[in-house]
């Protein structure tokens, strides 16, 4: 069984996130995997919606991490910074190349493929399922201070001290 990796972070409390793209421990829909390492999707961001979240919550940051790939240290998919707290939801497809539905003030930070953009699962053929951790994190200032150029072992690094409470959905994919 996978353990949340999150809570290699902070362990803290949960609050609810949801998706009308992705589902808790189903399989990853087609659109949210890899069209450019060769999944067959489209490198589309899912829906994400949030509630619950802890007064005092100042910001958020969404991730997505499978820490199963074959790295020895996971896969960083997608990272969003400093979200208002006003936000509580990105669209589908808010994590392309351009960050169309990124909310103003927010930044997509470079994932393990040295792109600011979501990117879709991919995982080795024959490598077994992998879980893909989508988590939201309540944060506790306005803006975490991470550069853009920074790295996702640098934005959990800041997220140790800052995060209030997180969500997480945690759908699978494996590659045939």
């Amino acid at each position: 069984m996978i353990t949340n990796p999150y809570d290699q972070i902070a362990v803290v409390p949960s609050f609810v996130v949801s998706s009308n793209d992705v589902a808790d421990g189903m399989e990853l829909p087609v659109p949210q995997r890899s069209g450019i390492f060769g999944a067959g999707g489209s490198d589309i961001s899912p829906h994400l919606t949030w509630s619950g979240f802890p007064e005092g919550t100042k910001s958020f940051v969404v991730t997505v991490f499978d820490p199963m790939a074959p790295t020895g240290s996971g896969f960083w998919h997608w990272e969003v910074v400093d979200i208002p707290v006003s936000v509580t939801d990105l669209e589908t497809g808010a994590g392309d190349d351009a960050g169309s539905g990124i909310p103003a003030g927010a930044f997509q930070l470079h994932n393990d493929a040295s792109l600011a953009r979501y990117l879709g699962a991919a995982p080795p053929k024959g490598h077994g399922r992998h879980v893909y951790f989508i988590g939201v994190h309540a944060i506790d200032v306005e803006s975490l201070g991470v550069p853009p150029t920074a790295t996702a072992a640098f934005l959990g690094f800041n997220l140790h001290s800052h995060t209030l409470a997180r969500g997480v959905i945690a759908p699978w994919y494996e590659a045939e």
